[in-house]
């Protein structure tokens, strides 16, 4: 539920004022975190995670910053599917080129984000994304895929990413680049099922997601560490960021077959259909992980050939 007007306070980022919850993280600590009174909330396993990870202050569009962003608590679903490289390509700048896993088929996913403790309070966000081959590398397509899905680190370009806050919304495409809106968007993830549902203008489904979570593995704080980079373009310039995932409960369903994808009517269906999926191969659910989320930084993604 959105705060209201009364239990919130304005902000300034960049310029622009958004609302965020009155004495919230963010109200109180400015994304510089007093990690010992973040472990006193009975949501937050440990902060043991956070406390190897340094804070620095940088410039960005929306102005001076700390960075990483920290993520407490957070559940997460990605649906993998395979699809035409022809049709990856057409969505992709002519920079970036698609991670194949055979010729002409790539990967493409739908993803759904519930962050319930944060630098920034409570939001939830989905995301339609493709992976991509790095940057900075030649033509070795299947060596980046078997090397990325031992390590645990992907690189993607993203579609679409909507949000269910203010604050998430202005900090994720001023400071970050990602296409970015605020939506009503609802993400409930336990041990048993999973549902989520992304509103489009209209308050009909852009996208929902109904299916049982798979067995979750517990893991150790630090133990399992994965990464993502993201590429995007801000004032015409290339910029990476990484964000960091501490999983600590997860689990995965191959070639799943009770999940429930509605694809409606909204832009994140439109980027959907416009991959042309072909079908799901994996299903990913973390109940419970953590998050750290670094300002972008620029990066040289040489011209592709066509």
């Amino acid at each position: 539920m959105a705060p209201t007007q009364k239990n919130t306070i304005e902000v300034d980022l960049g310029g622009r004022s958004v609302p965020v919850p009155k004495g919230g993280l963010y109200d109180r600590y400015r994304m510089n975190p007093d990690l010992d009174a973040v472990a006193r909330d009975p949501r937050v396993s440990s902060v043991d995670f956070f406390r190897r990870l340094p804070k620095i202050k940088v410039d960005s569009p929306i102005g001076p910053t700390l960075t990483p962003n920290f993520y407490y608590t957070i559940s997460t679903a990605r649906l993998t599917m395979l699809a035409p490289s022809r049709a990856i390509r057409s969505r992709l700048p002519g920079e970036l080129a698609p991670l194949e896993i055979a010729p002409g088929l790539g990967l493409v996913s739908v993803m759904f984000f519930r962050y319930d403790v944060c630098d920034i309070d409570f939001y939830t966000e989905a995301a339609v994304g493709i992976a991509v081959r790095p940057a900075r590398h030649g033509k070795l397509g299947f060596f980046d895929l078997v090397s990325a899905l031992k390590n645990d680190h992907l690189d993607s370009y993203v579609l679409s990413l909507p949000v269910s806050t203010e604050i998430a919304q202005v900090r994720g495409h001023d400071g970050y680049g990602f296409p970015k809106w605020v939506t009503d968007l609802t993400v409930d993830i336990d041990d048993h099922r999973t549902r989520a549902r992304v509103a489009n203008d209209a308050g009909g489904v852009d996208l929902s997601l109904l299916a049982n979570t798979p067995k979750q593995t517990a893991h150790p704080s630090g133990e399992r560490v994965g990464s993502l980079t993201s590429y995007t373009s801000i004032n015409g310039a290339w910029h990476s960021t990484l964000s960091q995932t501490n999983v600590l409960n997860a689990g995965t369903t191959r070639v799943p077959r009770d999940v429930a994808l509605q694809v409606g009517e909204g832009r994140m269906a439109d980027d959907l259909r416009s991959l042309k999926p072909i079908r799901t191969i994996q299903f990913d659910v973390m109940t419970e992980g953590q998050l750290a989320l670094h300002m972008p930084v620029p990066t040289s993604v040489p011209s592709r050939n066509k």
